[in-house]
């Protein structure tokens, strides 16, 4: 499972670069989001390989909801300006639907991890 876990990151990376190499505005923000809390589900499997569907989705969507509230303070946007990285994870200003498409992401995380396990 963590093979699998890891690949999986990779590959979300890899759409996420890519989403943002071939698309604009709202579809490469918003996908960008969905793929950010998919890659979150990802990396709760690799490190809890036993994890439920339901815990890993609902982890990563708190992981994301929760970076969103931070950036209600000036923290994340303090720190984005110091670094790409911390731009990258933090992201620097609240946006209110962007707490909408990390539930998508999550939901799309849950959905591959249960239909996996069950064998569908």
């Amino acid at each position: 499972m963590r093979l699998s876990a890891a690949a999986a990151a990779s590959v979300t990376v890899g759409a996420g670069l890519g989403l943002r190499a071939a698309a604009a505005g709202d579809v490469a923000k918003y996908g960008g989001d969905a793929l950010y809390t998919l890659l979150i589900v990802a990396l709760v499997v690799l490190v809890v390989p036993r994890v439920t569907a339901w815990k890993a989705g609902a982890v990563a969507l708190a992981v994301s909801w929760g970076v969103e509230l931070l950036q209600l303070s000036e923290l994340p946007a303090e720190l984005s300006r110091r670094s790409t990285a911390a731009r990258l994870v933090l992201g620097s200003t609240f946006n209110p639907p962007d707490l909408f498409w990390y539930a998508v992401g999550a939901f799309a995380g849950w959905l591959v991890l249960a239909s996996r396990r069950t064998g569908r």
